[in-house]
């Protein structure tokens, strides 16, 4: 009987090491990877809700819908009965309601969540999707932005068609600057305006008018009478892109008083506790690659203006005043890592936490939110390189954060994830010193080689961080070393860094990207005659300028990238955007320039296998710039091969199954040329 029950212990013990044995992270992982996204804390600071993203399985799409959550982690549940989408909550000044915005039934309408009874209603019939929902101060009316249908010139008026015959569509004919978006295509004509509806439901009445766009939240003066909001309704707007300035609009009348009148970006207005000041975010413009975002105050009715010197030499974001009004809270990326921080009005910063997690799990860059009571006490997203952002609470005067969910600890609990590990170097150019990312392969072995891959980030006005993602791992997962570099013109390490690419891009950001190599061939894990290379948009500059500099790399994958910055600039979505901040003048004015700097001058130098990869739909970088990779690779009879993903815009990976099969075809290129 002793020896029976020996043995059952020791099966037991057995099948329990086995159930707890953790694999690597694999592809289909993908799906059950869930994160918090937009987290909105109580006025009282005793609950959250937030927007639960994740990946369906059936769908192949991403989702949302909204959970709340007491601040001490009890109480998790669902807010509403609806499984369909759902975002944008947002809390109402006595803490009673809830207005969100859902896709249930036919378009997006908006709906208010009542605390008490659990009851829920629709408020609106809109013919556009809302966006922004702000709350009045005595509760009693939602603003939000929508889009107004307008109309594009008609040159002719066509033959009426007979009964049941079927001609083609009638051709579209564009005069706007501005007519196309990556990720939704052909932009309907009209305007952008800003409605509000009574907070019980009715109907909803435009306030802004003009042919102007109106796309930013508004916020509401302390007295309900004004919104104030960014836009740019200067004559010249459409040209004067780079432009925004603040203004207050009467919720009656619709009369406007212009705030700010510089030149440069003016945004993300706040009102102080006692209604009287604003603070906001924005810069003069210099016409840079790269300029800081600074934080400045001014009166209500826009005098009085000065900045808040934080003295951080970092983007401000997201400024939230304290209850007293005697500072501001915000966001800012610091060393590839997302921090709240706070200033007083006098400019004395300091550091309130650290590791505010991203919106996007896929690669590792930075974003996040962080939501405040009236008590002061912080809600926020939380990341770190084991799991994707979380929802943590930091009570106001504590440095202690408290993570109250865990919504992937029933997969990453049982996953051996690869070792994310910091490693800075010297520049071989100037005198930076320059930051970057390891991420071993799961089950690492010391004193054995491994092959490596470089992945370079977009931008290149970003950066990458130490934050979780599932494209690194998987990679990682392949059996590779993984670096990820910040090499200059990255955010993150101040205005002269970043704009080290202004008239000099790629340039220098390649030599720092090379001493990275370098320096993690020196660890002695990385087989030097295993390396590759890949990126996607900036990261796929990266990539080809990289191949064609030198012959170090096995293969490449060059995703998504810019070849020609001639015809990038003049095909592209945001074709207005790049004379004179990124290069000196128009294409047509400095053709040699824009070649210089243009990938495609070094294809007659590449000799490694290359893999390019573009979304069909690409909009930023478009489809005819890759081409232009493959069509030269494949005159000189270097091997190739051109991906094209169906129905993809630039974020190539928006879907699950895109980002599985940019991760594949990316490692099966790789493993073809490995030594």
């Amino acid at each position: 009987m002793k020896i029976r029950v020996l043995a059952t212990l020791f099966i037991l013990a057995q099948c329990i090491a086995s159930a707890q044995t953790k694999t690597p992270f694999s592809r289909m992982d993908v799906f059950e990877l869930e994160w918090v996204a937009d987290p909105q804390i109580s006025p009282d600071g005793n609950q959250v809700v937030y927007v639960r993203r994740g990946m369906n399985i059936m769908t192949d799409r991403r989702e949302g819908k909204l959970w709340i959550i007491n601040t001490n982690g009890t109480g998790h549940e669902k807010l509403t009965t609806n499984d369909e989408g759902e975002s944008s909550p947002a809390w109402s000044p006595d803490g009673t309601r809830i207005a969100y915005i859902s896709n249930k039934g036919e378009g997006a309408e908006i709906y208010v969540y009542w605390m008490k009874s659990g009851h829920t209603a629709r408020l609106t019939q809109l013919n556009r999707s809302p966006r922004g929902l702000v709350w009045s101060p005595d509760g009693r009316q939602i603003a939000f932005s929508m889009h107004v249908p307008g109309n594009e010139l008609s040159l002719v008026k066509p033959p009426a068609k007979p009964d049941g015959a079927k001609w083609a569509d009638a051709p579209r004919v564009t005069t706007r600057f501005k007519h196309e978006a990556d990720g939704s295509g052909y932009m309907e004509p009209g305007y952008a305006h800003l409605f509000v509806i009574p907070a019980e439901g009715g109907t909803a009445r435009q306030i802004t008018r003009g042919d102007f766009q109106h796309r930013s939240s508004p916020v509401w003066s302390k007295d309900g009478k004004q919104l104030i909001f960014s836009g740019n309704r200067n004559e010249d707007w459409e040209y004067d892109f780079d432009n925004s300035e603040l203004y207050s609009v009467n919720v009656v009348d619709g009369k406007f008083t212009t705030l700010t009148t510089r030149k440069g970006p003016d945004h993300s207005p706040t009102i102080s506790p006692d209604g009287k000041t604003i603070a906001y975010l924005g810069f003069d413009d210099r016409t840079q690659t790269y300029q800081i975002t600074r934080l400045y105050t001014m009166n209500l009715d826009g005098s009085g203006k000065k900045e808040i010197d934080t003295k951080l030499d970092r983007d401000i974001n997201n400024p939230v005043w304290d209850s007293e009004g005697k500072g501001l809270y915000f966001q800012y990326d610091d060393k590839g890592n997302t921090k709240i921080g706070y200033v007083t009005t006098a400019g004395k910063a300091s550091l309130i936490t650290n590791n505010l997690g991203g919106d996007d799990p896929a690669r590792p860059y930075g974003g996040g939110s962080f939501t405040l009571s009236n008590s002061g006490k912080f809600a926020f997203t939380h990341t770190t390189p084991e799991h994707p952002s979380e929802l943590a609470i930091l009570d106001k005067g504590s440095s202690k954060v408290n993570l109250i969910t865990s919504l992937n600890s029933d997969l990453l609990d049982f996953r051996q994830l690869g070792k994310v590990e910091e490693i800075w170097w010297k520049a071989s150019v100037g005198t930076y010193d320059v930051q970057g990312w390891i991420v071993k392969p799961p089950n690492f072995e010391a004193g054995k080689k491994y092959p490596l891959i470089v992945e370079n980030h977009g931008g290149p006005v970003a950066n990458y961080g130490d934050r979780f993602s599932p494209e690194m791992q998987l990679l990682a997962a392949g059996g590779y070393v993984v670096f990820y570099p910040n090499p200059r013109g990255s955010t993150s390490y101040g205005e002269k860094f970043g704009n080290e690419l202004y008239h000099n891009y790629p340039g220098n950001d390649y030599d720092d990207v090379m001493d990275g190599v370098d320096a993690v061939i020196k660890k002695g894990f990385v087989d030097e005659q295993n390396l590759f290379v890949t990126g996607g948009s900036a990261g796929g500059i990266m990539s080809a300028w990289m191949i064609g500099k030198n012959n170090r790399f096995r293969a490449a994958a060059v995703v998504k990238p810019v070849m020609n910055w001639i015809s990038k600039t003049l095909t592209a979505d945001n074709y207005y955007g790049y004379a004179n901040s990124r290069f000196p003048g128009q294409p047509w004015e400095n053709m040699e320039t824009y070649m210089k700097f243009s990938p495609i001058s070094l294809v007659g130098n590449i000799q490694c296998p290359t893999l390019v990869m573009v979304g069909s739909e690409d909009l930023r970088t478009p489809l005819s710039e890759a081409k232009q990779l493959y069509h030269a690779l494949k005159i000189r009879k270097i091997e190739t091969a051109l991906v094209e993903v169906p129905g993809s815009y630039h974020y190539i990976a928006n879907r699950p199954s895109q980002l599985i099969t940019k991760i594949d075809h990316i490692l099966a290129w790789f493993d073809k040329y490995k030594k």
